[in-house]
């Protein structure tokens, strides 16, 4: 009796434990993606409004064109990651004719909304769980994000020498 009784309360307290390692798990990643974004829109902000259409290069994107790129592979990344239809088209934010400051930022900040409200929905413990992203990579659900975490952080750094192009300070580092 005391032996079934020890299973029963070790078998709960694992139970528990794993819960709660999962969701320190989500709240850690909706923190972090937070971060993300708040850095993001210091970037957007800095840049001014003129300066939205400028290339380094011609064949380069416009720094505007950088900041829907990361708004579409983030709709992309969380779609594939959570089953859920994207609102957008993969490619469709970067190909809006409106690229002005005001609507770019909030293309971008809606972007950022998607993956944090969709994180916070998503069960924590389905974020082991192995999908198959974009038809040919397996890994786990928090494997693509940590990707799409990876993506957005690369195309923001990229577009500091876009500030720099138009007379602009980058923001400072933004890693806590």
């Amino acid at each position: 009796m005391k032996a079934l009784m020890f299973i029963q309360v070790f078998t709960l307290f694992i139970g528990l434990s794993s819960i709660c390692i999962a969701q320190s798990t989500n709240e850690g990643m909706v923190k972090e993606w937070e971060r993300a974004k708040a850095y993001t829109k210091e970037y957007l902000d800095a840049m001014p409004d003129k300066d939205y259409a400028l290339k380094p290069k011609p064949e380069m994107r416009s720094f505007a064109e950088q900041m829907l790129h990361i708004t579409d592979a983030n709709y992309g990344f969380v779609s594939a990651v959570t089953g859920e239809k994207s609102p957008f088209g993969m490619g469709e934010c970067e190909k809006s004719s409106n690229k002005s400051k005001t609507e770019v930022v909030k293309a971008v900040m809606d972007g950022y909304d998607y993956v944090i409200n969709d994180i916070k929905k998503m069960p924590a413990d389905k974020m082991n769980e192995k999908i198959t992203l974009f038809g040919k990579f397996d890994m786990t659900r928090k494997e693509a994000l940590e990707k799409a975490f990876e993506h957005q952080t690369h195309h923001r750094g990229q577009t500091t020498v876009y500030l720099r192009l138009a007379g602009v300070k980058p923001p400072e580092e933004k890693l806590f």
